[in-house]
């Protein structure tokens, strides 16, 4: 097993990518958080992981606000020891407007569900890592934090910061034995988010279809092994880096 021994906490795990990572890192031998504003959502992933033999611990948080933050940190540590894994995948898609027609409040819940959720929950969890000198963080962007698209201005934005977030996070941590790194998934079929999208597109989400070279959407299997990978010690050298795993949609 790749994670045998290890401690991770999923954030946003209670469905869809989330809930595929949290699965996966605990087939793997993980003793796995999961956390989510949904505690009905997260009760049942636990339970399907303690079912197949593994471990796992349900919290229900809101990632946004930092004493939500420390509620499942705090669990993490009273349930399992520690925190070797953290993976930041809370989102949310945000206003599907123009610039000009998203307010503030719609911006501000954007940028706090998808970016400042992982700045609080990563904070919570470098000092340990950085005094066991081993850890490992992984933060789910998106294909719209690189390429052009119109009417998402508040949620490309929160994924592009959380690049710039990744990159500053592995070089504050690679001397201290801590790697960081991200995933930029491009549309995922068997998500509400992409649900959400397509309905609010109509029948433009045929366009986003045609501009992936493969010709398909991802699934939340083929993202959640991608996080394996990453945060496993197959990866043992590479931090700081973005692994687009779209179909081919960005290429830098």
């Amino acid at each position: 097993m790749l994670l045998k021994g290890k401690t991770a906490i999923v954030t946003g795990g209670g469905r869809g990518i989330g809930h595929a990572i949290a699965r996966k890192l605990a087939n793997e031998g993980a003793a796995v958080v999961v956390a989510s504003r949904s505690s009905k959502e997260i009760e049942s992933v636990a339970a399907e992981i303690q079912q197949a033999g593994g471990r796992a611990k349900a919290v229900a948080a809101d990632v946004s606000k930092p004493a939500e933050c420390e509620k499942i940190v705090r669990a993490a540590r009273e349930a399992f020891g520690g925190v070797d894994i953290l993976v930041n995948n809370a989102g949310i898609l945000g206003p599907v407007a123009p610039v000009e027609g998203t307010t503030l409040e719609q911006w501000t819940d954007t940028i706090a569900i998808n970016l400042t959720s992982a700045f609080l929950m990563s904070r919570l969890v470098v000092p340990e890592m950085y005094t066991r000198k081993s850890g490992v963080i992984l933060n789910i962007t998106s294909v719209a934090a690189k390429a052009a698209y119109p009417m998402n201005s508040a949620y490309a934005a929160s994924k592009a910061g959380l690049l710039g977030l990744t990159r500053t996070l592995a070089a504050e941590g690679a001397r201290k034995g801590v790697r960081v790194n991200a995933i930029g998934p491009g549309p995922v079929n068997d998500t509400n988010m992409w649900k959400d999208l397509a309905g609010q597109l109509g029948p433009m989400s045929g366009h986003v279809v045609e501009g992936i070279l493969q010709g398909r959407l991802q699934t939340t299997e083929e993202i959640a092994a991608a996080a394996l990978f990453l945060v496993s010690d197959q990866a043992s050298v590479i931090t700081g880096q973005t692994l687009n795993v779209d179909g081919g949609m960005a290429f830098y």
